[in-house]
């Protein structure tokens, strides 16, 4: 038998390598079509596919207040997720994706030692490398210029993400399927309003070779939720949230080989920090 320790190391890292993809060809459609069709899509087939998940495996609905906690997920997400796509849109993926992980990560870590314990030596020194890789990113000699007004979107991307982890990690212990059902279709009234409401925004029809590339980042953004729960259920928030937060790595790889995006030597080394700020939380 596999141990749980184990399990909720293996249902991290795949939640990583499942949203790190997803955010990568949600990116790229992004930069093809309108940004808010891209979050439209994604969340339709997140509706469609976690209720028949649920049906399939037979997954009783829990009670009200993990729906509650999932109608939160939802919001939280969503915030993140636009505010994560927008950042792709203007900036480089190698420097938008590390930097919205880092605080999704540092957040629920913070949640995590009030509940869980405070955290050891490996994970404060965690956060000075996290701080640390912020200034390579941000205060360059040569290459492109990033400002400290282009992080506000990682920023709020990592602010919604890190609160989106604390409330599924509320109702990971009683079903995953239907609160990540409800969490969904919160995201979707939500984004629906926020378009009816705001009149600047428009939503235009993604055109048919964009589509199968927002549908299969909707499909990875569903498998990363869906591993992401499954390993909040078998072991600590603070070391599923830093695990699944490997996800920009992924990211970074896919834009790096496939995108041909090039990053100057000490971006480079900030988004490694980033990335060994997020292992050493982990230990």
């Amino acid at each position: 038998m596999i141990p749980v320790e184990l399990m909720a190391i293996f249902f991290g890292l795949a939640s990583a390598v499942s949203w790190g993809a997803g955010d990568f060809t949600g990116g790229c459609a992004s930069r093809r079509t309108n940004v808010y069709s891209v979050v439209l899509v994604t969340q339709i087939v997140g509706v469609v596919l976690f209720p028949i998940l649920a049906f399939v495996f037979t997954e009783n609905l829990p009670p009200l207040s993990k729906l509650l906690w999932g109608c939160l997920a939802g919001f939280f997400g969503t915030s993140g997720l636009l505010a994560l796509y927008q950042g792709l849109v203007e900036g480089k993926m190698g420097i938008v994706a590390p930097v919205a992980a880092m605080i999704s990560a540092i957040v629920p870590v913070i949640y995590s030692a009030f509940y869980e314990g405070f955290p050891e030596i490996l994970r404060i020194a965690g956060f000075i490398f996290a701080f640390i890789a912020v200034w390579l990113i941000v205060s360059m000699d040569n290459g492109p210029k990033v400002k400290i007004n282009d992080l506000k979107y990682p920023f709020l991307a990592g602010m919604g993400f890190g609160l989106f982890f604390i409330s599924i990690d509320n109702f990971s212990e009683t079903a995953i399927f239907w609160p990540l059902a409800f969490a969904r279709g919160t995201a979707l009234l939500m984004f629906v309003g926020f378009v009816t409401l705001t009149g600047s925004v428009k939503v235009k029809p993604p055109s048919i070779d964009v589509l199968p590339i927002i549908v299969l980042a909707g499909l990875f953004n569903t498998g990363g939720g869906t591993f992401f729960t499954l390993a909040s259920e078998a072991g600590r928030l603070d070391i599923t949230t830093i695990l699944s937060s490997l996800s920009p790595g992924i990211t970074v790889l896919l834009a790096y080989f496939i995108l041909k995006e090039k990053l100057a030597p000490r971006q480079w080394l900030g988004v490694i920090s980033a990335l060994f700020a997020i292992i050493l939380m982990s230990i």
